[in-house]
């Protein structure tokens, strides 16, 4: 049975949420990563930030990035896996809430992220490209 914890890119990168946007941007760029999980004082998971968030959600509505914090973009509670579910329920996950990364945990602990990018290596090409119409679908 393959898990999550097979798929996963591990140690993944938080911004705190009381870093600023251009923070975060920085680490975006630093890293080569569209997204960074955004945790609290206590390394728990609070929510996603993509770059996508930081345009549409920020500097289009005439908001500062270097005073808006990344908490402050976190909205709900995250879609999440458990790092040893069947990988079939982190596709269900992923296709359901249309998210392209799936950030992973054991227990509380965030250790991992799944991306698509880590679906299309690791399985068939009839999976990944019903993961990815899923996803994509409006």
């Amino acid at each position: 049975m393959t898990v999550a914890r097979d798929l996963m890119t591990p140690d993944p990168t938080c911004v705190k949420e009381d870093q600023t946007l251009v923070d975060a941007a920085r680490m975006m760029r630093d890293l080569d990563v569209g997204a960074l999980p955004i945790c609290g004082d206590d390394d728990r998971l609070r929510g996603m930030l993509t770059d996508r968030d930081i345009v549409v959600k920020c500097i289009a509505d005439g908001g500062d990035p270097s005073t808006t914090t990344a908490g402050s973009l976190a909205e709900g509670r995250p879609a999440t896996i458990g790092a040893d579910d069947d990988i079939s329920e982190a596709l269900e996950v992923m296709q359901k809430y249309q998210v392209r990364r799936l950030p992973v945990l054991d227990g509380y602990d965030l250790v991992g992220i799944i991306s698509q990018a880590d679906v299309a290596l690791a399985l068939s090409a009839e999976e990944t490209g019903e993961t990815v119409a899923e996803i994509s679908e409006a």
